[in-house]
């Protein structure tokens, strides 16, 4: 087929200028030889053109090029012919991406095609492992059931969020990518020399965040050991401004035994934070916040419940969010609450 044979160095300017033109051919490869650019085209160039482009009719060539494998837009594409079309309205297109693992929602329907939608979803992501949710997420170690479906069966990875690496397994501990905006709407609340409690802080986002732009001190806190262990060893991974004392244990007991006072307590634990409320208020500084989320139908019901466990503290409500959809209806919400 014809193409364009260039010095590399005139390669980008000519590029763009047939593709302005119409004629850069996108179906094919452009091919990179020495110190040549093979460029291949949908038509013969006119003198004209040579002319404006600086290059003769010895650089067109006839020579061969490689198809362009074009990827899929959308998991729909990689299934598309591969799946019967009623089943596809009851597969989730949605599904989080961690680090170099794919975690997939498919629901019991299309259980004999879940592989199939396993290596579809290898392809169109360009990750390393794909694992399907297997049970809700249980225990208060926070984890789920996770089922191999393709690529290496290997959980363990590190997610890149901002300028901050998280290491985890993604079968021993509780993680979402899809609170990275969340985390940095705190971050950005942070002043510096703060100290901090991080509730459940799981394997350390909101605090590798948080101490990696602000000189803070943070109290990072969780039950799960696996959690711990992560977070240690995301502490050593990450150029950190500030410091963060990882501990492992239930929060009542290990704020308990330590006379804390913070500015500031993160309690990202939606399902159940409204009964760690009491301690949380009991450890913050007059004018401190807490970053409080729930699962709620709107901001009333949570705003409230701080209210109740502050007794006769004041409290001024500065901030009110939702975060993501749970469920019809049902938001993971945030509230930022200042207790006087």
């Amino acid at each position: 087929m014809i193409g364009l044979k260039i010095p590399k160095k005139e390669a980008n300017r000519i590029r763009l200028i047939l593709q302005e033109k119409s004629i850069l051919n996108h179906e094919w490869k452009i091919r990179r030889l020495d110190d040549y650019v093979y460029i291949p085209l949908t038509q013969r160039p006119d003198a004209e053109l040579l002319r404006d482009l600086n290059l003769l009719n010895s650089n067109l060539i006839e020579t061969e090029f490689e198809k362009l494998q074009k990827r899929p837009q959308s998991m729909e594409g990689c299934l598309k012919g591969r799946i019967p079309p009623e089943k596809m309205d009851e597969f989730k297109k949605s599904f989080d991406i961690i680090g170099d693992v794919v975690i997939l929602e498919i629901p019991d329907e299309l259980e004999e095609e879940k592989y199939l939608i396993g290596e579809a979803a290898l392809k169109f992501t360009k990750r390393k492992a794909v694992y399907r949710k297997k049970s809700e997420i249980k225990g208060v170690v926070r984890t789920r059931e996770l089922e191999h479906l393709a690529g290496d069966d290997q959980p363990v990875t590190i997610h890149k969020e901002y300028d901050s690496q998280i290491m985890l397994n993604v079968k021993e501990v509780y993680f979402s990518p899809r609170l990275a905006t969340e985390r940095k709407i705190v971050t950005d609340q942070i002043k510096e020399g703060e100290i901090v409690i991080d509730m459940f802080t799981g394997v350390g986002p909101f605090a590798i965040n948080i101490s990696r732009r602000h000189q803070v001190k943070i109290y990072a806190i969780d039950i799960n050991h696996h959690a711990i262990s992560y977070l240690k060893k995301n502490i050593e991974n990450n150029k950190l401004k500030g410091e963060i004392y990882p501990i492992e244990g239930d929060v009542r007991d290990v704020l308990n035994d330590l006379n804390i006072q913070a500015d500031r307590v993160i309690m990202n634990l939606p399902g159940t934070a409204h009964e760690f409320l009491p301690i949380a208020i009991k450890h913050l500084k007059p004018g401190g916040i807490i970053n409080y989320y729930q699962f709620s139908r709107d901001f009333e019901e949570p705003a409230e419940r701080i209210k109740t466990a502050a007794k006769t503290r004041k409290v001024k409500i500065l901030g009110q969010r939702k975060v993501k959809s749970r469920s019809p209806g049902v938001w993971h919400v945030a509230i930022d609450a200042q207790i006087s």
